[in-house]
């Protein structure tokens, strides 16, 4: 595509989309890309592709209000960003946390599109959530904002339309409760409208996993790549919850040793590797903060309260918390202390300024649409399980969510390769996410 063509529409974007930096941030790393594209797919450019890429088919906003244990009344607002459905009914977490706003629903809509189209599934990309913090609230108040989240939401929903599935402050127990309200008002059992249920109704084996495990196996596939393997490497890992934990665990049994985990409060480094039952006990089943885990792990494990994880030397870097975690001065340390690779868990954790770094000091840089696509592969293959009423194996769904990785991992490094900028998964990756979705709306002309 031709240079002024994406700087124009990246200005047009940015000035249609004000006080959004997270979504704009999000449009500058793909549209900066396609400009390796040049002058090879001017149909893309004559359709005006990009531009009806970058604008969502559909923004919904709405008012949830709930009656907390005290019974006062409280307002949240709620979201859903349809972002496009050439692929397949719009798929996307649901995030729960204060943080929540349009524009930061519409930068992890945006990348989902990408996201999803890598995996190879039939799903296009979508995102919602609320302001609604589930932290400190009772079972009871958390089933109540489900439900009138759910009673206002439910009509865009469907397992054919859009399928939403936790994130950030959703997992089984919020999924319960708003497929319990959707089964509810409509009558209908219909498993395949939320993914991430519980295993007795509907759920999939390895979904929980899933996003942390197809992390940790990129980023082997990355090592590899350049001859190398986790065998006794240093992982750091930021954030405690399922995708940190479980790209902890699939670290290890690749033969890493992950030596942090973090939360809001701070980061704690365990020299001799992370006990992983500790971890789980703490943040899964007790719900409680990473500083409890150096006092009971003992040893040389440490807590550094408001530390910043990426101070820890390391060989591999898995930040796993949230977007914008990992900036210029941490990638920085991270190069100068031995960094090998870094692959995003989470949704555009590392700034633009850190990945600039990393690719100057040629350190490989797995972006999260690609890295951590592991979660929504899963949950695709939840919706097929759901559509077949079947129910695989552990083993064989988590051989499936590998092969899927590896494909993505191949896929980046093949594209990346062709528009003659080898090895740099960012590009192989938006790319090819971009050229499936846009191959798909030339095809289905203008709607």
């Amino acid at each position: 595509m031709p240079l002024e063509t994406i700087d124009d529409l990246q200005e047009k974007v940015i000035a249609r989309n004000p006080a959004e930096p997270e979504f704009h941030q999000a449009v500058r790393e793909v549209l900066s890309s396609l400009r390796a594209l040049g002058n090879r797919h001017p149909e893309y450019a004559d359709a005006r592709i990009v531009a009806q890429m970058c604008e969502p088919e559909r923004q919904l906003i709405f008012r949830v209000p709930w009656v907390d244990d005290k019974g006062q009344v409280q307002v949240n607002r709620g979201f859903r960003v349809e972002f496009n459905s050439a692929l397949g009914p719009y798929k996307g977490g649901l995030r729960f946390h204060p943080s929540v706003n349009l524009g930061i629903i519409k930068f992890l809509g945006f990348e989902q599109i990408f996201k999803n189209s890598l995996t190879g599934l039939p799903i296009g990309g979508g995102k919602g959530g609320a302001d609604f913090d589930p932290h400190g609230k009772s079972d009871d108040e958390v089933m109540r904002f489900c439900q009138s989240f759910m009673t206002e939401l439910y009509r865009y929903l469907g397992e054919y339309t859009d399928v939403p599935a936790g994130d950030i402050g959703v997992g089984s127990r919020e999924i319960g409760y708003l497929f319990g309200q959707y089964k509810r008002i409509t009558n209908r059992y219909e498993s395949g409208v939320l993914t991430g249920k519980g295993l007795s109704w509907g759920g999939s084996l390895v979904r929980t996993e899933a996003t942390g495990y197809g992390c940790a196996i990129f980023a082997g596939e990355m090592l590899a790549s350049i001859g190398g393997s986790f065998d006794g490497a240093r992982v750091g890992v930021s954030g405690s919850g399922n995708v940190a934990i479980y790209a902890i665990e699939k670290v290890h049994q690749l033969g890493g040793l992950a030596v942090t985990a973090s939360d809001s409060g701070g980061y704690v480094y365990d020299p001799d590797g992370i006990d992983l039952d500790l971890l789980k006990q703490i943040k899964l089943e007790e719900r409680g903060r990473i500083s409890e885990y150096a006092q009971r792990r003992g040893g040389n494990a440490k807590y550094v309260k408001n530390g910043c994880v990426w101070e820890v030397p390391m060989d591999i870097a898995l930040p796993c918390a949230t977007q914008n975690e990992l900036d210029g001065k941490s990638a920085a340390k991270l190069v100068k202390n031995g960094l090998r690779v870094v692959a995003e868990g989470a949704n555009m954790p590392c700034t633009h300024d850190a990945v600039a770094i990393f690719a100057d000091a040629g350190v490989p840089y797995g972006p999260g649409k690609a890295a951590n696509a592991g979660g929504v592969a899963t949950s695709a293959l939840e919706m097929q399980q759901n559509a077949e009423r079947d129910s695989w194996t552990f083993e064989y769904t988590e051989a499936r969510l590998t092969q899927i990785m590896k494909n993505i991992h191949e896929t980046c490094l093949a594209t990346a390769d062709k528009y003659n900028h080898p090895g740099n998964y960012a590009m192989g990756a938006n790319i090819a996410g971009f050229r499936k979705v846009a191959d798909a709306m030339l095809a289905f002309g203008v709607v």
